[in-house]
């Protein structure tokens, strides 16, 4: 027979789903990098929203980038709402690789675009690059199972 004491105590060492509440040593050693990946996320992220707002509200840096690139003013409304979904669905943690894929594809319209006009490489052209693989690092990082995805670390 179990006394009101051993209840007690198998309800403080559980938690409401019948699992530990003290993490593993893995949780624990994944922790760090977990938090790196969210504070890369949200300052890629929060790029992204400034430039959602830019094409959505059209300042003249945006008329006059927009022009030089050889895009109609009117493209900028479209290009800032793809974005907005691209980067809401990568932000909503269930569907944030088909959101990453989108934003992938976005970034590579950017570079097409600014190689059509020969903007310098390092600093115009592989900026979407580098925004690119910034966006995968740290989903990575909050989800290192997706490394198994790619081949570069084993199912267990």
């Amino acid at each position: 027979m179990t006394t009101q004491e051993d209840i007690m105590n198998t309800i403080d060492s559980t938690t409401a789903v019948g699992t530990t509440a003290t993490p593993d040593a893995t949780t624990e050693s994944r922790r760090p990098a977990r938090i790196l990946g969210i504070v890369i996320t949200v300052v890629v992220a929060a790029f992204l929203v400034f430039d959602v707002a830019g094409k959505l509200t059209r300042p003249q840096a945006v008329v006059d980038s927009m022009a030089s690139l050889g895009f109609p003013i009117g493209q900028a409304t479209v290009m800032g709402i793809v974005l907005a979904v691209c980067l809401i669905v990568f932000l909503v943690p269930r569907t944030a690789v088909l959101g990453a894929l989108g934003l992938t594809a976005y970034l590579g319209g950017a570079v097409t675009a600014n190689m059509r006009i020969e903007s310098p490489l390092f600093s115009s052209t592989l900026f979407a690059v580098y925004l690119g693989v910034l966006l995968w690092v740290g989903l990575v990082l909050r989800r290192p199972e997706l490394l198994a995805v790619v081949g570069l670390r084993r199912r267990n």
